[in-house]
């Protein structure tokens, strides 16, 4: 097999579960938001009394806070990942529910006084409002439109954008393709206080063709219809220009949002 065969083989057996990074290093690399989620959320954990994670993933980012408060849940969408936040959120006693990401929460109004989120799938501003007590918070980290539109344009053309999945604004929103604008529009039309809104553009460089391949396959809504097979010759080419010219650069859109009940 040639190279290229063998780099496209690597990235489609990479198991997709979680949302653990670590395969890509060494092969492609992301600058972090200066503003440290990952220390934000330890933070407020530690102060909270009841806390809420919609879409946690496999809990990887959660479970790396110290602490966590005396009750402590949280959903995901995909099977596979509840069972993984089960066992990387079981020191903390914390319940795992299995819900839709557009569904409606299910648990008692005036429940929380935190809930995050770190790059959900669909936000649902109603719902964060409606399991907050008053004076609590929603916390979140979220995808930008235009992330990695570096990468979309190259595979599918200029023509092809993401609009099809761009949301109005409403109770419902996708941060996926979403502005900082949009969404803090999403929390005020829900009840909600927009006390913090920040954006930033993250430089991203992919190493070789088995990075790409893997990264579409895990961040699905990049190229949403991806598949080695579909994009081969697309694939191909991006191949030979990372080995002549060095790493493909795209850059990720990330924003923080923080919202408050009165």
């Amino acid at each position: 097999m040639s190279r290229f065969e063998d780099l496209i083989a690597e990235g489609e057996a990479v198991p997709t579960e979680g949302w653990d990074f670590s395969w890509f290093n060494g092969r492609a690399t992301e600058q972090r938001p200066s503003w440290g989620y990952a220390k934000l959320l330890a933070a407020r954990m530690a102060e909270a009394e009841a806390a809420l994670d919609i879409q946690t993933g496999g809990g990887e980012v959660l479970a790396s806070v110290p602490v966590a408060p005396p009750v402590l849940a949280v959903t995901e969408s995909w099977p596979p990942n509840v069972e993984i936040s089960r066992r990387n959120l079981a020191r903390f006693d914390a319940t795992v529910v299995e819900v839709d990401d557009a569904a409606d929460l299910p648990f008692p109004s005036d429940h929380f006084d935190l809930v995050v989120s770190r790059h959900p799938v669909v936000t649902r501003w109603d719902e964060v409002r409606r399991v907050l007590r008053p004076s609590g918070t929603y916390l979140s980290q979220q995808v930008g439109s235009g992330s990695v539109r570096e990468l979309t344009e190259y595979l599918m053309g200029n023509h092809q954008q993401r609009a099809s999945i761009r949301p109005p604004v409403g109770p419902l929103t996708t941060t996926a393709g979403v502005s900082p604008m949009a969404a803090a529009a999403g929390a005020e039309a829900a009840g909600l206080e927009v006390v913090d809104l920040r954006q930033e553009a993250l430089r991203m460089e992919f190493y070789d063709i088995a990075a790409v391949v893997h990264f579409l396959r895990k961040v699905i809504w990049i190229v949403p219809d991806f598949t080695a097979d579909a994009y081969r010759d697309r694939l191909a080419e991006l191949h030979a220009f990372i080995e002549r010219h060095g790493p493909f650069v795209a850059y990720s859109q990330r924003f923080l949002i923080e919202a408050r009940k009165s």
